[in-house]
């Protein structure tokens, strides 16, 4: 039975002890870690007593992955050319309309833009590859063609990914862990082309009919874990992966927020973790907005927290709001000398 697991806990404090460790070389530090397993209680020890090859995992800063560095939280701006995405599908259909959007995220600080042509929300319908590259590939030319921003596209597709690369893409992200397609892995392999896994418990179409876990945080780190050692059996370096616990595919309201409460244990997989929870419904449903535009202070909210448990990247609709939230928590953690982002 795998296991134990050990889960940080992350500390922004600038009281900070002597022999506190630093989290993936960023802006956290810890000193204490929860041991967990699946079958005792959880407990407390002084992160001192760390397995070797787990602190190293733990402490390791993260290299720079498709230009970008995570001394520091990143944010990735949503550009979703797609009719039919839940919160803001259509809106930026238009080839012209998605290029300027794509610029206003890139001015107001977004450090990747992630371009994808197929909604994943809840009940969506695959979309067919002629149709996803018809819908992304030209705005990722344009994007590229003016825009220094390095661009994700957002896919489970080798086709729609090779495509998105040819013209200027610089990583894929797929909601499915690079499982849904079996010529995906090998194409990012083979081009060095950095990855995103998420966790996802079944498809779009099913994913929210009644998911279940025997124990939601430890069978997505394992799952994750898993994915990575595969990839990296293929042939895709594990400091060219990004991970994603996968909120709101194939969780309930309380499996998403005990992964919130959690997200420092996903730093022991050794590669950076991105937090993609804008605008989602359990935001809508815990803060009463079923608006998805209304979200953003809960957004803001989850991204913060994610922020403060030592989250490299975070996924999100609304850069410019989130750029002046985290500058403010900056400041209100480090002191007016902060520097902003």
């Amino acid at each position: 039975m795998p296991g134990p697991y050990f889960r940080p806990v992350a500390r922004t404090d600038h009281a900070r002890p002597a022999d506190a460790l630093r989290l993936a070389g960023g802006w956290c530090w810890f000193d204490t870690v929860e041991v967990l397993h699946r079958d005792a209680r959880p407990y407390l020890m002084p992160a001192a007593n760390l397995p070797e090859d787990m602190r190293a995992r733990l402490t390791v800063p993260r290299p720079p992955l498709a230009g970008i560095g995570f001394d520091a939280p990143r944010i990735m701006g949503i550009l979703n050319v797609t009719p039919d995405s839940f919160s803001d599908g259509g809106a930026h259909f238009d080839p012209a309309i998605a290029f300027a959007h794509a610029r206003a995220m890139a001015e107001h600080g977004a450090a990747m833009i992630d371009v994808g042509g197929e909604s994943t929300r809840p009940g969506a319908a695959t979309v067919e590859i002629e149709d996803e590259i018809a819908r992304t590939a030209p705005v990722i030319a344009a994007i590229r063609a003016q825009i220094a921003t390095p661009i994700s596209i957002d896919t489970r597709k080798a086709a729609v990914a090779q495509a998105a690369h040819t013209v200027g893409a610089d990583l894929i992200n797929d909601v499915a862990g690079l499982t849904f397609d079996p010529d995906l892995a090998p194409y990012a392999a083979s081009h060095g082309l950095p990855v995103c896994i998420m966790h996802a418990q079944g498809t779009p179409e099913t994913m929210q009919r009644d998911p279940r876990y025997d124990n939601v945080i430890l069978d997505v780190y394992d799952w994750l874990a898993a994915r990575i050692d595969a990839l990296v059996g293929l042939g895709i370096a594990r400091e060219a992966i990004i991970t994603d616990p996968g909120i709101g595919f194939g969780k309930t309201q309380a499996h998403n927020l005990a992964l919130l409460q959690n997200l420092s244990l996903f730093h022991g997989l050794g590669c950076p973790i991105l937090l993609g929870a804008s605008r989602k419904r359990f935001i809508g449903e815990l803060s009463q907005t079923p608006n998805a535009a209304d979200r953003v202070p809960g957004s803001l909210a989850v991204a913060l927290a994610g922020v403060a448990q030592g989250v490299q990247m975070l996924r999100v609709h609304d850069v410019a709001e989130t750029r002046a939230a985290l500058r403010l928590w900056k400041a209100a953690t480090y002191g007016a000398s902060a520097a902003p982002e």
